[in-house]
């Protein structure tokens, strides 16, 4: 439902597959520190009010391939009903046939847009 609006306002995700692929990342937690995108106050629902949402680049390896995709980032501050696991990295990728839950993959981010660090380090 998300996908028209993000694409009326130049970003356009048709290339990925519709869904996030949730990578946990525990003990560690990760911060967007600089994302590359941020579409503010977007209204695609009438459930609740604007969110606002970011987008850092980011590869993803799994059984040898490399897949090129965004961290997706409904920022919790603007859907105060929604808990944003700190450990967990919504991440949106072209369709990866045969991966499933459990799966191990290899997940690289761009430092100057993501901060990964050990649980107690942002407090």
């Amino acid at each position: 439902m998300q996908l028209p609006h993000f694409l009326a306002r130049g970003f356009d995700l048709r290339p990925y597959f519709l869904g996030t692929l949730n990578v946990g990342i525990a003990p560690h937690q990760f911060r967007l520190v600089q994302p590359q995108i941020t579409l503010e106050q977007v209204a695609w629902t009438d459930a609740h009010d604007p969110e606002t949402f970011s987008f850092a680049q980011c590869r993803l390896r799994w059984q040898g391939e490399t897949y090129v995709g965004w961290i997706y980032y409904p920022h919790p501050e603007t859907k105060p009903m929604h808990f944003q696991q700190p450990d967990l990295m919504e991440v949106l990728m072209p369709k990866i046939a045969g991966l499933g839950y459990g799966d191990r993959v290899e997940l690289s981010v761009l430092t100057d847009e993501v901060q990964i660090f050990s649980g107690s380090a942002a407090d």
